[in-house]
């Protein structure tokens, strides 16, 4: 079973491809999904859009494509509420004019943020990464800027909070500091269990 991690990644190739073609057929798109994971490099997307899939360290299962894709979708769907922040926050750099990547792992991390389904700490570092990975080198810090402010209206809202002042941009490497590896195992580990009783409900139901 693919990690948390390598999930994200599948379906940040999902949103990314969502964002190109908008129209596009889902089950196509879906079916495109497998054939990438198939193939561990989508030579197409390498060569003519420059996104690299890297191979996971398990292979993907179907569950795992599911979760990519259904992630994918969802962020997609809640992109005009991520897009309208992000304008606020950096009103001279409206997402439609972001370099599609940086665009799409801002949509995603912004979903996981809100949705609840990713501790927003972990959502931050893992969108860091992903630029890193597959963007240019001063992006990592334009996302983690954003994603902080982000961030402090969470923390705003959670302690009751109408508003708050926009944070500064905390620096990529004290950021990174901040989120041990022991820290995304462990919320590896809360995924996996949540995954297993997922598991034994639909084997009691379909028993």
């Amino acid at each position: 079973m693919a990690t948390p991690s390598d999930i994200r990644r599948l379906a940040l190739v999902a949103l990314y491809q969502f964002d190109a073609r908008p129209d596009d057929d889902r089950a196509q798109m879906r079916k495109a999904l497998s054939e990438t994971v198939l193939h561990s490099i989508d030579e197409t997307m390498h060569e003519e859009e420059g996104l690299l899939f890297l191979t996971p360290k398990e292979p993907f299962n179907e569950r795992d494509e599911r979760r990519a894709f259904d992630l994918a979708q969802d962020a997609f769907a809640a992109r005009g509420s991520a897009d309208r922040e992000f304008e606020t926050l950096a009103p001279e750099w409206p997402t439609r004019r972001l370099a599609p990547i940086d665009r799409t792992i801002l949509r995603l991390a912004h979903f996981e943020m809100n949705s609840g389904r990713t501790p927003p700490k972990v959502a931050i570092n893992e969108a860091i990464e992903l630029a890193k990975s597959f963007s240019t080198e001063k992006s990592p810090a334009f996302i983690n800027g954003l994603l902080s402010k982000v961030l402090k209206r969470l923390q705003a809202e959670a302690a009751g909070e109408t508003s708050a002042a926009s944070p500064e941009p905390v620096p990529v490497e004290h950021h990174a500091d901040a989120f041990t590896d022991a820290d995304l195992e462990a919320h590896d580990r809360a995924i996996e269990q949540a995954d297993a009783v997922e598991d034994a409900n639909t084997e009691r139901a379909e028993g």
